[in-house]
């Protein structure tokens, strides 16, 4: 593979990064994720994927863009109100860089289409708002052999954690929050309320650690670091890190299954 001397300029403060260079850039032309969820993580996380140059997205969201997404979901302006949020998200993209292959789904979620949506990704960034679809999303990584990458943020917190359930001695995202959550009954930021510079915070960081994983091997950037939870407090400002331990029993990735 090769780059245009367009691309070649595009992309020219990654290549001469010494962590990054030209080898870790064509790893990220030839990457493809996936993006569930296309709101308040998913925007922001969106943006810096496309600009790192993943030559390969998958957009997954069944929702409309609403004027109460436009506080902190990047993308959407208020021509796209009404308009399905990956819809928008592909009209986006192509107006930001046309190289892009950009496929879409606006299906919901669920447990019995969640692995055909993800089987081909090299990486799943999850962004999505309730848990029972981010199990279905971690469960059917665990069953397609695919890396995930979790991202969630509430009032002024955030967290973001990769995962890699379906090697061994790794943990999956169901070993760190159990089945209890299964059914779709959690809190909203419609209810509980969230700082849209927040949710910016966590989809850029969660986009700069999908670059981590997918340079695994490739240059010194990379870095998977599976199974560390990174707490974000937007309040203090500060981060913590804390390490999700495989559960032997979890029913996705462990003997339980």
């Amino acid at each position: 593979m090769s780059f245009s001397t367009e691309r070649l300029d595009r992309f020219a403060r990654h290549i001469v990064l010494p962590e990054i260079g030209g080898a870790g850039q064509f790893a990220l032309a030839e990457a493809h994720v996936a993006v569930i969820g296309l709101g308040g993580i998913g925007s922001p996380a969106l943006q810096y994927l496309a600009g790192a140059g993943i030559g390969q997205l998958t957009l997954v969201d069944d929702d409309d863009v609403d004027a109460s997404n436009l506080q902190r979901q990047t993308i959407f302006t208020n021509r796209d109100v009404g308009h399905g949020k990956a819809v928008a998200a592909r009209r986006w993209l192509a107006n930001f860089d046309e190289a892009l292959k950009v496929t879409i789904s606006d299906t919901r979620i669920t447990e019995d289409n969640a692995r055909a949506l993800v089987a081909d990704a090299d990486l799943v960034l999850d962004g999505t708002d309730n848990f029972a679809t981010r199990l279905a999303v971690s469960d059917a990584c665990v069953a397609a052999g695919v890396p995930l990458l979790s991202a969630a943020v509430g009032r002024f917190q955030g967290q973001v954690a990769a995962f890699a359930g379906h090697l061994d001695d790794q943990a999956c995202y169901r070993c760190f929050v159990g089945d209890a959550f299964d059914a779709e009954d959690c809190d909203t930021c419609a209810e509980d309320g969230m700082l849209g510079a927040m949710a910016g915070w966590v989809g850029t960081f969660a986009a700069m650690q999908a670059v981590r994983v997918l340079l695994d091997g490739v240059s010194t950037f990379g870095d998977p670091q599976w199974g560390k939870l990174h707490i974000l407090d937007g309040m203090k400002p500060g981060m913590r890190t804390l390490n999700i331990a495989e559960d032997p029993e979890c029913k996705a990735c462990g003997s339980g299954g």
